[in-house]
């Protein structure tokens, strides 16, 4: 969710823009049923969980303590729906299920995306989480290789031509 907020080159991008954007967001990311309408409370609240979590992104790659209102924000999305937890029974054996609250949707999800964000802060890929090291760019990613700087080839390739031309200029 974090980077659902970006800059091109044609300007910024953000796709929770409005309340109907961010619903086919949750929609599309299956989080929210499409028959449950978002409302600017709830809408608020997902963008209010958006800069919380960018803030404890940035405290933990600056080694620092993040806001108290940003850890605020997230264990109140996490309280907002918890899931229950549920024993369920496969061909594979019994596993735990966890089911989200379904008398609170956009809370379940919002519950859902700050749970996802604990454990990514939290769990064993907490390492890899980096933000990407091109100009402009804001957008987080996990660091697959330690030589990995960028969210993606084209932030890459766009560093690359930024060095190459900038040499081509000096000489």
């Amino acid at each position: 969710m974090v980077n659902t907020r970006f800059a091109l080159s044609h300007g910024p991008v953000d796709l929770l823009d409005d309340t109907e954007v961010a619903h086919l967001w949750l929609v599309r990311h299956e989080l929210l049923p499409d028959r449950v309408a978002l409302n600017g409370r709830q809408f608020g609240r997902l963008l209010g969980l958006r800069e919380a979590l960018c803030s404890l992104f940035e405290a933990r790659e600056a080694r620092s303590v993040p806001p108290r209102e940003s850890l605020d924000t997230l264990n109140s999305a996490l309280a907002a729906a918890p899931a229950t937890p549920r024993l369920a029974w496969t061909a594979d054996g019994p596993h735990r299920a966890d089911e989200p609250d379904t008398g609170n949707p956009a809370g379940a999800a919002l519950s859902l995306l700050a749970d996802d964000t604990a454990e990514l802060l939290t769990g064993p890929e907490s390492p890899q989480l980096a933000p990407c090291a091109a100009d402009g760019c804001t957008r987080w990613f996990l660091r697959s290789h330690a030589a990995r700087r960028w969210c993606t080839t084209k932030c890459g390739n766009r560093v690359r031509a930024a060095r190459a031309y900038a040499a081509r200029k000096t000489r």
